[in-house]
């Protein structure tokens, strides 16, 4: 489960958030690419965009859903 204490620093505010167990595996990206993206030299992914609407919360969920190191949650 993501902790909360553990956010990464990019997310923007928000319910959804990666936290720093994040290995870059890159399969969360391939769910919601409109909502993660990487940092410049590419060693973590965050929330760079909150769902908005039924798709977008649908895709975070699938993120959340296939990451292997639960390094993503929600607050919401």
């Amino acid at each position: 489960m993501a902790d909360k204490n553990s956010k990464q620093p990019l997310n923007v505010p928000g319910a959804w958030y990666v936290d720093t167990t994040c290995t870059m595996c890159r399969t969360c990206l391939e769910e919601a690419p409109n909502l993660l993206k990487t940092n410049d030299d590419e060693t973590a992914v965050y929330f760079a965009k909150q769902p908005e609407g039924d798709a977008e919360t649908a895709a975070a969920q699938r993120s959340m859903e296939v990451c292997p190191t639960l390094a993503i949650g929600n607050d919401g």
